[in-house]
C-alpha cells in the first residue's frame, strides 16, 4: 500500500485539497488492488481558504511518502514557509514523487525542484513562474507534466488530469478509469489548458459534438475518416474542425488516434489478443501501424506496456467485473 501525502499549510487552496482527497482517499467500487494510505502532512492547524484544517502528521513525514502532492499555492508572489521547502526538499531527496497542482508548481521552483526540467501551472501565471524562475522550461499549453519524479499540472480541473495519470501509472488504465467513473470526469482529456484560456468549453446541452463523441467510440474498429465524422455530425468537415478544436483543443483525426490508443491500451491490459488482432479491433489495421501510433504515443512498445501493466495491475483480481446499473 502506497502512501500518498498532502502538504498543508496556510496559503493551500482547498480545492486542490479535495481533488487529492477524492482521488486517492477512496477506491471505487469494485477496484480490489491495495488502495493507497492517505495521509495530511503540516505544521498544525491551517486556514484554506474558509475552512481550518488540523493534519494529523508533520511536515517531517512528508519523506516517508511515496508520493507527496503539494495543493495549489494562493498567493503566487508570496515565498513559500521556508519548513515546507525543506520538507519538500528532504522528501524528493529520499525517494517520494512530488506532485504539483496548479499553482503548487511555484512552491517546486521555490525549492528547486523544477530547475532543468518542464514544467506547467494556471494558464494565468505561466508568464509569472517563467520570469521568476528562468532555468524553469514553463510549458503554457499542456494539462500536465510528468518529469518522473516531479509532476505538474495546469489550472483547476487539470488537477484531475494529473492525479488521475498516477492512478494510472500505478494501476493501469482500468483502474483509473474506474475512479474517473466515479467522479464523473473523463478518464483522459486530449488536447491542453490553451482551449481553456479565451473561452470556457461549450456546456453538453450547447455541445454539437455531445452525441458524435460515444457514436465515433462505438466504432473505433472502423476506418472513420474525418467526412464520416462530419456527415454523422450533419455539418461541413470545416465546421468539424472548427468545433473540435473549441471543445476539445485537438483536430478530429487527433482526437480519434487518441482514442484508438486508449482502446488498445485497455485491450492490452484485459486481453490476450495479439497486437495484430488489437490493431484491427481499434481501426489501426495492421500491427506495424499500431506499434508506430503507440510508441509515439505513450513513449513505449505495446508488448512493453503489456508486460508492464497486465502483470502487475490487469489480472482479473484487479477490478471486479458487474453490470452497470446507470451510466452518467
Amino acid at each position: 500500500m502506497d502512501t500518498v501525502a498532502v502538504a498543508v499549510t496556510d496559503g493551500m487552496l482547498h480545492f486542490e485539497l479535495s481533488v487529492a482527497f477524492e482521488v486517492f482517499g477512496t477506491a471505487p467500487d469494485g477496484v480490489t488492488v491495495p488502495w493507497y494510505r492517505l495521509i495530511g502532512c503540516g505544521p498544525g492547524a491551517i486556514q484554506a481558504g474558509r475552512f481550518r484544517l488540523e493534519p494529523d502528521h508533520g511536515l517531517d513525514r512528508l519523506s516517508n511518502a511515496d508520493t507527496v502532492i503539494v495543493p495549489a499555492w494562493a498567493d503566487v508572489d508570496a515565498d513559500p514557509p521556508g519548513d515546507l521547502i525543506d520538507a519538500l526538499r528532504a522528501a524528493h531527496q529520499a525517494g517520494a514523487r512530488v506532485a504539483a497542482l496548479c499553482t503548487g508548481a511555484f512552491v517546486l521552483a521555490a525549492a528547486g525542484l523544477l530547475d532543468g526540467l518542464c514544467a506547467t501551472t494556471h494558464w494565468a501565471h505561466t508568464d509569472v513562474l517563467a520570469e521568476r524562475y528562468p532555468r524553469v522550461e514553463v510549458d503554457p499549453d499542456v494539462l500536465y507534466v510528468d518529469n518522473g519524479s516531479v509532476l505538474t499540472s495546469a489550472g483547476k480541473a487539470a488537477a484531475l488530469d494529473l492525479c488521475l495519470h498516477l492512478v494510472r501509472l500505478d494501476h493501469g488504465s482500468a483502474v483509473a478509469n474506474a475512479v474517473a467513473r466515479r467522479l464523473v470526469v473523463p478518464p483522459h482529456r486530449a488536447g491542453g489548458q490553451a482551449q481553456f484560456v479565451t473561452s470556457p468549453v461549450p456546456a453538453q446541452e450547447n455541445n454539437p459534438l455531445a452525441e458524435l463523441f460515444p457514436w465515433a467510440i462505438e466504432r473505433l474498429d472502423h476506418p472513420l475518416t474525418v467526412e464520416d465524422l462530419a456527415r454523422q455530425a450533419a455539418m461541413s468537415s470545416r465546421n468539424l474542425g472548427r468545433h473540435f478544436r473549441s471543445v476539445t483543443g485537438t483536430t478530429p483525426l487527433q482526437w480519434l488516434l487518441t482514442q484508438r490508443i486508449r482502446r488498445a491500451q485497455e485491450l492490452l491490459e484485459m486481453t490476450d489478443d495479439s497486437v495484430e488482432a488489437i490493431a484491427a479491433a481499434t481501426g489501426m489495421g495492421t500491427g506495424t501501424t499500431l506499434r508506430r501510433h503507440f510508441n509515439r504515443t505513450v513513449g513505449v512498445p505495446p508488448d512493453t506496456y503489456r508486460r508492464t501493466f497486465r502483470t502487475s495491475h490487469a489480472d482479473s483480481s484487479t477490478i471486479s467485473k458487474r453490470p452497470a446499473a446507470s451510466r452518467a
